[in-house]
């Protein structure tokens, strides 16, 4: 079994012990590293190179300065800021400098769990209680009309699973889809919605969601 190395970086020391324990309980996850502060996120980042990252949002260096830093020192390790509350502006900006999504600090053990095992897999989370606001828009880029109206209901269908979390896999087996077929509508989303990754896609969704509904069939569009 492949493990996943993990560094955790929050500044209650309580909370940090609480998410070790946590994962210690669960096989394939390996905690190489911990601390509270950006400085000590850079240092780990340099000199223990972790898989993935956990790093709190609410630390007193700007994510915008400890992000990059981070992947500066280690371009492919993936780091998932944890939010207390939903602090839009704050996430907005540390997904803008390179963190690959976030985790509201109530989330459970299991769902931690998953999300960090779809990172380690390359693909990019979001967690579906992001509120839509101007923040959260901008980092998905502004558009002249609502991006679902681009959309067909299939590709509708799976953008829904990428708000709430899933891989391509586990959308392909939700929808009865092949992976390779959810890579497909993957590259028309992102295409129609003009995003780069699944974070901006699911962001610009969540904006687009306060106002529209879901799309009707494209003429001459068959959904898969």
């Amino acid at each position: 079994m492949t493990v996943i190395r993990i560094a955790v970086i929050d500044t209650h020391p309580l909370f940090r012990e609480g998410v070790i324990r946590s994962l210690g309980d669960w096989p394939g996850f390996h905690v190489v590293a911990a601390g509270g502060s950006g400085k000590e996120a850079i240092a780990i980042a340099e000199e223990i190179r972790p898989d993935v990252m956990l790093i709190d949002i609410a630390m007193p260096e700007n994510s915008s300065v400890v992000v990059p830093s981070v992947l500066a020192r280690l371009p492919r390790t993936k780091i998932i800021m944890m939010a207390a509350a939903e602090a839009n502006e704050d996430i907005a900006e540390a997904l803008r400098h390179g963190a690959t999504g976030y985790v509201p600090k109530a989330i459970s053990s299991e769902e931690l769990v998953e999300v960090l095992r779809t990172v380690a897999a390359g693909e990019h989370p979001v967690r579906p209680e992001l509120p839509a606001t101007a923040p959260a828009a901008a980092a998905a880029g502004q558009m002249r009309r609502s991006p679902l109206e681009r959309l067909t209901p299939r590709e509708f269908e799976v953008l829904s699973l990428v708000a709430s979390g899933l891989s391509n896999k586990r959308i392909a087996n939700a929808l009865d889809l092949h992976e390779k077929t959810v890579k497909h509508h993957m590259t028309r989303i992102f295409a129609k919605l003009k995003v780069t990754n699944r974070t901006e896609a699911a962001l610009a969704a969540r904006e687009a969601m306060v106002t529209s509904s879901v799309p009707a069939e494209e003429p001459g569009t068959n959904a898969i």
